[in-house]
């Protein structure tokens, strides 16, 4: 899929925390950085503010959490991601829009406004996800 500067970032279309809706992240895209090589941008996911039990979590909790988290969001890709046909003989592990999951301390961190997004090599992702909410996230 390719990425011109002014195209919008398609998001799945569930009501999960950390993930704006469509309308709201098409301006905040042209912001982030563009991959090169084979590197990925992942949004990070964020868990509730508050338990099912109705306890609100502290501020710094959330934020452990994230730094902490081994589940995200891929937002864009490199031009070349998962093109090594010696690497990958059965193609891309992942695209653009899937939850995947990363080692907890893996990528490289941006801060942005609201918390983080990482920079992951293609070979980092570990599994693809389809909601991650069914992990428990610890820190």
């Amino acid at each position: 899929m390719e990425q011109s500067s002014t195209s919008k970032i398609k998001l799945p279309n569930k009501e999960l925390v950390g993930v704006k809706k469509s309308k709201e992240i098409s301006k905040d895209s042209e912001k982030l950085p563009q991959p090169t090589g084979w590197r990925m941008l992942v949004l990070p996911f964020k868990m509730k503010e508050k338990t099912k039990g109705g306890i609100v979590l502290a501020e710094t909790t959330l934020e452990r959490q994230q730094v902490a988290s081994q589940c995200g969001l891929v937002l864009r890709m490199g031009p070349d991601c998962y093109k090594d046909k010696d690497r990958y003989p059965d193609g891309p592990w992942c695209k653009e829009g899937q939850w995947v999951m990363f080692a907890r301390y893996a990528g490289s961190r941006i801060k942005i406004e609201g918390g983080e997004i990482r920079l992951l090599n293609d070979d980092e992702v570990l599994a693809t996800i389809k909601n991650p909410e069914d992990i428990l996230h610890e820190y």
